[in-house]
C-alpha cells in the first residue's frame, strides 16, 4: 500500500500552487481535523491517509456554491469513507496474528495539553472504541470528541436524528464502563512514567514491581512478523519478567505517542518497539507494545492532530 505523508503530498491530492483554488484551500485548512477524525475511527494512520485521498477525490467534484458549511461537509465525506474502510478492517483483523493494536503516532506536545483529545487518541481509548459497532464508533467520535450537532452526525452516518441520539447514548454508556478508571494529573503521570522508565533502563526489578499495578496488562502486537505474545500478559510479576528480557543493546527514548507517554525502543540503532504506557492512580496499569514494523512508519516525524 502506498503511504502518503500527513501533509498534502500524494499523487491524488492537490499540489500547492501559488494561488490554490477554493476547494484546495478548504481541504488543506481542514486536513489535520479530517485526518484525526479518520484515525480515531480506524486506529490506522495508513488507512486514515487512504480515506483522506478518497475524501479529496469526492470533494474536488463538489459544487462549492451549494455547500453551506465546508467543514461539516468535509467531515461528512470523511466519515462515510471511514465507515466503508472500517468494515474492510474488521475482516482483516479477524485473521490478524495475536492482539491487534492501533498504529502509534508520534504526536506534537500540544496534543498532550488538550486532555480530551489526548484521551480520545490514546491506545487505551482506541481499544475501547474497537468494541463499538462502526456506526456507534462514528457517532461517539463525532459527538463526544469533535462536538458535532446531532443533525450533522445524522447526515454523516445516514440516520435520523432520533436514531443518532439513541446510538450516542448507547455508545457513551459502553465507553464509560470501559474507559480509564480515574483521572490523573499530568504531574502524577510524569512521575509514574519516569519511575517506570528508570526501572526498565536499570533493570531494577523491585522498583519496576513498585510502579506496576498488581493487575497491569501488557499487550504485544507483532502482526505475525515480529515475536510477540499471542495473548495478554496479566500481573506485575509476569509483566516485569517480560520487560526484563529486553536486550542489553537497546536504547530507550521517552516520547509522546498518541498524546501519552511512551518509550521508543531501538536495538542496534533500529526501531524495534513502541511501548505506550497507561497510568492510573500513580501506577502503570496498561502497556501497549507495537512491534509490527508495518505499523511503525509514523514514528519518525511528529503528526499534527486537531479537533
Amino acid at each position: 500500500m502506498h503511504l502518503v505523508d500527513v501533509t498534502v503530498e500524494s499523487e491524488q491530492e492537490p499540489s500547492m500552487p501559488d494561488t490554490p483554488d477554493p476547494a484546495t484551500e478548504a481541504f488543506v485548512a481542514h486536513r489535520n481535523l479530517l485526518f484525526t477524525v479518520a484515525y480515531e475511527m480506524l486506529g490506522s494512520a495508513a488507512d486514515a491517509e487512504d480515506v483522506l485521498q478518497e475524501t479529496w477525490l469526492r470533494w474536488a467534484g463538489v459544487d462549492l456554491g451549494e455547500v453551506r458549511d465546508q467543514r461539516a461537509y468535509l467531515v461528512r465525506i470523511t466519515t462515510r469513507q471511514a465507515l466503508l474502510r472500517l468494515r474492510t478492517l474488521g475482516r482483516r483483523k479477524e485473521s490478524y496474528v495475536g492482539p491487534w493494536l492501533p498504529e502509534p503516532l508520534l504526536t506534537t506536545p500540544d496534543v498532550a495539553q488538550d486532555v480530551e483529545l489526548a484521551e480520545s487518541v490514546s491506545m487505551a481509548m482506541l481499544l475501547v472504541l474497537e468494541t463499538l459497532s462502526p456506526t456507534e464508533r462514528a457517532v461517539f467520535v463525532l459527538r463526544e470528541v469533535f462536538g458535532l450537532d446531532y443533525d450533522e452526525i445524522a447526515e454523516a452516518v445516514d440516520k435520523t436524528q432520533a436514531a443518532v441520539r439513541q446510538i450516542a447514548h448507547r455508545a457513551r454508556a459502553h465507553v464509560a464502563a470501559r474507559r480509564p478508571r480515574e483521572a490523573i494529573s499530568p504531574a502524577e503521570s510524569r512521575d509514574a512514567f519516569t519511575a517506570f522508565q528508570r526501572a526498565v533502563q536499570t533493570g531494577d526489578l523491585q522498583v519496576l514491581l513498585d510502579v506496576l499495578a498488581p493487575d497491569v496488562v501488557l499487550l504485544t502486537d507483532g502482526g505475525g512478523i515480529k515475536q510477540a505474545a499471542l495473548a495478554p500478559i496479566v500481573g506485575a510479576a509476569d509483566v516485569a519478567a517480560v520487560l526484563g528480557r529486553v536486550p542489553a543493546s537497546r536504547s530507550l527514548v521517552p516520547a509522546q505517542v498518541n498524546g501519552c507517554p511512551a518509550l521508543v525502543i531501538r536495538i542496534d540503532g533500529e526501531l524495534d518497539t513502541v511501548l505506550a504506557v497507561r497510568v492510573e492512580g500513580g501506577l502503570v496499569t496498561g502497556l501497549y507494545a507495537v512491534r509490527n514494523p508495518e505499523k511503525l512508519s509514523h514514528m519518525e516525524q511528529e503528526i499534527i492532530l486537531s479537533r
